[in-house]
Parts: C-alpha cells; structure tokens; sequence
C-alpha cells in the first residue's frame, strides 16, 4: 500500500465521529483519536466536572480560532460596504454588521483575558500546541477589519476624533501583528514537533497579520491630516508587507509540495486549502492601495522626487502590477480549493470560517483592480464574489450559532495535553497536587 492511498484511507467515514476528530479549530487534524473508545466513554455517562458545564466550560474551551468569527464578519461589512454596485440599503446593512463585529470582538476578547487570566496554565498548553497557537494571529487580523470601517463609515460621520482612534488602533495592530509573524513561526522551528504529512495551511495565519496591517495602513494613511504621519504610515505598511508576503511565498511552497507528496488534507481539515488566497488577496489589495496613496501624499512630502523622475508614479504601477500577478496566482490556489472540497463531503467545525476571510480578501482585491483599471469585468466579478462571500458568511454564522447553543462547538485540543500532564504529575507527586 502507497503512502498516498495510507493518507487518505486513515480518515474516518463517519461524520458524526469527523466532528470529533478535528480540534475547535477545525484546521488541523486530530492526534491519537481512538473512535472505539470515544464510544465506549459516552456509554458510561460518567458526570462532567464543574470547570466542563456552564459558563466555565466555554471560557475553559475559549480558543483563538474564535476570533476567525471577527474576521469573517468585518470582512462581510467592508465588502457590502464597497460594493462596486451600491445602495444606501447596502450601506445600512454594512454599518449593521460593522456594529456586530465590534461588539463580538470586545466580546471574544473579554472572554480570553478571564480564561487567561483565570487559567494561566492554558497559555502556555496553547502556545505548545501547534494548531491552537498559530490562530493567535486571527486576533490582529479581526482588529484590522474594525480599523478599516471605522475609516470607511465613522470617520465621514464624525471626522477628526476617529481618525485618531483608527490609527491609534492601527499602531497596536501593527505591534501585536508583527509579534505574530516573527514569534510564531520561531515556535514552529523550536517548539511544535512537525511533519510534513501534519502540515496544514493553518502555519500562514501569524504570517498574514502583518499583511493585513499593511492593508489597514493604506486605507489610514488615506484620511490622516498631516501629510508627515501619512508618509510615515505608508512606509511603515511597505516593511509590514515585505516582512509578511515573502514569508508566506515560502509557506506556500512547502504546502504545495505537502500536497503533492502527501495528497489532499483529511475531511475534517479540507478547508485549510483556502487559507492561501488571504496572502495572496491581500498582499495585492495592499501593494496596490499604497501605491495609489503614495502618489498623492509623495508628491506634498517631496519624497523621492527628482526632476526627471516621479517616484510615486513608479509605486503606483509596480504595485499594480505585483497585485495582478499575485491576483493571478490566487486564481490557481481558488482552483486547487474548489477541486478540493468537491473530492467529498467533510463536517461542520470552526474551519469553516477559513472559507470567509480569504474569500473576502480576494475579492477586496478584485475590486480594487476594477477600481484602478477601471474595468466593467472586474466590477460585475467583484460583485459576484461579494455576494458569494456574504451567503457563505450567513450559512457558516447560523451553523456556527446552532452548535454554539448546544455547548458542542466549545472544545480546546490543547486541554487534553494540559489534562495529561496534570495526571503524570500528579501520580508522581501526588502530594504536590493540590485540589482542584
């Protein structure tokens, strides 16, 4: 039997169990799962612990890959917002959906900051973990998403007041986003145990944080006053993307050459594959909208000016053209997804919402070109793709809420290694333990 054919037949064909398998995450698969004995627990009816009922259940199994909800969300609001064919209507529904995502994000984060705060031993079983630890790059990314409409719906109501608080949001985006992008992959080299056959496209998620800054940086450095903190924004979002889009090539290619040794992820995970058009969306949204924000702000700073040359002209169209190549090269990776997901069916998880953001991000981009170009195809392709994003967005959220009543969407892997080690200690030194 190939090592191909041993991949592929090692998933269970159950969905109901695939539910189980996967960690809340949903993006990475399941490490010493047993079905039998899974069967065999729930016959007992053994009574939960308290910390495993209530309130404390969901703060106890409160991971990062929450704020993937956040992303999606914002996501959903700027492209309603943008929308190239646009209505007042569509206006109101963005504002509305930009208030939920603000108050789900203050909500997710309140929520993290008990259970760390109560549960201090869980930060580090996250950070060990090696699926549970790269979702802590979903937080900066949700936070961008809120920047980006403060700058699209607040500012144009209530002027310069949010201006301020937008890029001061956007500096602590920045910082947490780039601790992101150097520590995390740091921890994969030393830290997580890998191997190829266990790589998802889960290890890009602190590697788009800075790209996505750079993003939110344009779209700041738009509305600033003083010309001085513009320049300095567009720069400072030139470095984000350098240090985010070159890394993510790299990630690309050791997944690409996963996928051609090691086949297609199992069932549970198959929505990781999407996960690479968030680099490549948006890295071309944000090469592209620094260039056209550079032109107008290079030419009152004086930056780069010479009389023979016009520097920003030169960003402009360069950044036009590094997007569509990578625009192109989303293309490909859409294919590859789509083609994935239609291999066979695969159950509802937390992954799930892999499928909105870099959908989204890819769109953003696709608008953008029309915006520039300007381009009808990419207007009407744009639009198609909003839509698309928002009824996967509508079907992910109320499976996401029907599981969430149910209490049975709550679930850390990274506890079972905690559980673990508790148990080894304790019949080691016993005495040392102390109640719980």
């Amino acid at each position: 039997m190939t090592q191909r054919h041993q991949a592929n037949t090692s998933v269970p064909s159950d969905p109901d169990e695939e539910g189980i398998l996967g960690p809340g995450c949903g993006l990475q698969p399941a490490r010493d799962f047993d079905p039998n004995k899974a069967e065999k627990s729930e016959t007992r009816h053994v009574p939960k612990p308290k910390n495993e009922r209530g309130l404390q259940k969901i703060v106890r199994n409160f991971t990062p890959s929450w704020f993937s909800v956040t992303m999606g969300t914002g996501i959903v609001s700027i492209l309603l917002h943008n929308l190239p064919y646009n209505g007042d209507w569509l206006y109101w529904i963005s504002v509305v959906i930009f208030a939920l995502n603000v108050a789900l994000f203050i909500l997710f984060t309140f929520i993290s900051i008990v259970r760390y705060t109560v549960y201090p031993e869980i930060w580090l079983a996250m950070i060990r973990h090696p699926a549970q630890s790269l979702f802590i790059g979903t937080f900066p990314m949700g936070l961008a998403t809120i920047i980006n409409m403060i700058v699209f719906v607040c500012v144009p109501a209530w002027g310069y007041r949010f201006v301020q608080l937008a890029w001061g949001l956007w500096w602590i985006d920045v910082i947490i986003s780039l601790a992101c992008c150097f520590y995390m992959p740091f921890v994969i080299m030393y830290v997580h145990r890998n191997q190829l056959l266990s790589m998802t496209a889960v290890w890009l998620l602190p590697i788009v944080a800075p790209i996505v800054a750079s993003a939110s940086g344009s779209i700041v450095a738009s509305v600033l006053p003083n010309p001085q903190h513009a320049l300095w924004t567009i720069i400072i979002s030139y470095i984000l993307w350098g240090t985010g889009v070159p890394l993510a090539m790299a990630v690309l290619v050791i997944y690409f050459q996963r996928l051609t040794l090691h086949a297609l992820p199992p069932r549970e995970v198959i929505v990781s594959v999407f996960l690479p058009l968030g680099p490549l969306g948006q890295g071309g949204f944000a090469i592209m909208n620094l260039g056209s924000v550079a032109v107008e702000v290079f030419v009152e700073t004086g930056t780069l000016q010479s009389s023979t040359t016009n520097s920003a002209d030169i960003l402009y169209v360069l950044g036009w053209l590094v997007a569509t190549i990578m625009w192109g090269s989303g293309l490909v990776w859409l294919f590859f997804a789509v083609a994935s997901i239609t291999r066979s069916k695969f159950p509802f998880n937390m992954g799930w919402w892999g499928f909105t953001f870099p959908l989204g991000v890819f769109t953003t981009s696709t608008t953008q070109m029309a915006k520039e170009l300007p381009s009808t195809f990419f207007k009407v392709l744009g639009t198609i793709f909003s839509v698309a994003v928002t009824l996967l967005w509508i079907m992910v959220a109320a499976r996401t809420m029907k599981r969430a009543a149910t209490g049975e969407i709550f679930f850390a892997p990274c506890l079972k290694d905690l559980e673990g080690k508790k148990a080894e200690a304790e019949s080691n030194c016993p005495e040392e333990i102390p109640p719980v």
